[in-house]
């Protein structure tokens, strides 16, 4: 049953990633987004990480989505962009797609390598995650919240803007 749910779900979430990919409306890629998100929290969730997969839907499917709407609606969609941005954006992104696929390709070799130490503990035990958040990662947890509530007063000062043009 569980390699079953595994295959069904990770068919689900390679669809998912190819419908947002390749559907031309955002709307529809946002909604395509949700189920790729609850199909990583369906995995998460047979691996034995309760704690991960709850986090996956509340945090991705629900605030980053909810972020994502939000940019949408705030960006004029018929204005496109010039040739001149529309070279530059293509240029980036083949550079960003090669720096992805390097770390990838480290990753698995990390991954597959024999001397791979495994996690102690549980990996979805909240306790532990609480007790490394505010005591070993106690510092890079508060700078990512000073970044949060400065992306925040950010949008609210082009919402601002944008209301006073």
């Amino acid at each position: 049953m569980e390699l079953f749910l595994f295959i069904l779900l990770s068919i689900l979430c390679i669809g998912a990633v190819l419908g947002m990919i390749i559907v031309n409306n955002q709307a529809y890629s946002a909604l395509f987004l949700v189920l790729a998100f609850s199909c990583t929290a369906g995995l998460f969730a047979l691996l034995d990480a309760p704690f991960i997969a709850v986090v996956q839907i509340i945090i991705y499917a629900g605030a980053i989505l909810v972020l994502f709407i939000f940019v949408i609606m705030m960006v004029d969609i018929k204005e496109g962009l010039t040739p001149e941005k529309k070279k530059w954006t293509m240029a980036l992104a083949c550079i960003l797609a090669v720096v992805l696929l390097i770390e990838l390709l480290v990753a698995l070799k990390s991954a597959l390598s024999p001397m791979a130490t495994s996690v102690s503990g549980q990996a979805g035990n909240a306790s532990e995650i609480g007790h490394l958040l505010f005591t070993k990662y106690l510092y890079p947890f508060e700078i990512t919240s000073v970044l949060i509530i400065a992306a925040m007063v950010g949008a609210i000062v082009l919402v601002k803007k944008k209301d006073s043009e």
